[in-house]
């Protein structure tokens, strides 16, 4: 079912300074931050040459970024993102199988302008899980 990984996410406490570190001191190629008004963040992407990783800032108090770094005040690890072919089909199989899809069920559009879902941490691992439409 799942595809490549799309990328890692990370939230951070400050996207200015995680944005230099990976420019900077590691010589990666960032994108500009991009606000996401629907998922409460603003986005930076760092592109690697077999995948992604997205830096999480809170855009908002009510921010679920914002809630993880109350609990991870350094930042960390918030999510991988699986690519599918199907995100549909993909959600339908899950939620077959007893997985949880979070929010109310639909994908709504992610910061590359694709349908995203969101699984429930508890049934993978302890890992929060994007699925991005491929």
């Amino acid at each position: 079912m799942i595809g490549k990984l799309n990328h890692v996410a990370i939230a951070v406490p400050d996207l200015a300074k995680a944005t230099a570190l990976y420019r900077d001191t590691l010589g990666a190629t960032v994108s500009a931050p991009l606000d996401q008004p629907a998922h409460g963040v603003t986005v930076v992407f760092i592109t690697l040459p077999n995948t992604k990783i997205e830096l999480l800032y809170p855009l908002g108090a009510s921010s679920p970024i914002a809630k993880f770094l109350e609990s991870n005040p350094g930042g960390g690890v918030h999510h991988i993102c699986f690519e599918v072919e199907d995100i549909l089909a993909a959600r339908d199989q899950l939620k077959a199988t007893g997985a949880r899809v979070l929010g109310d069920g639909n994908p709504k559009i992610g910061a590359h302008d694709k349908p995203v879902l969101f699984l429930h941490p508890k049934d993978f691992l302890g890992t929060l899980v994007e699925l991005e439409q491929a």
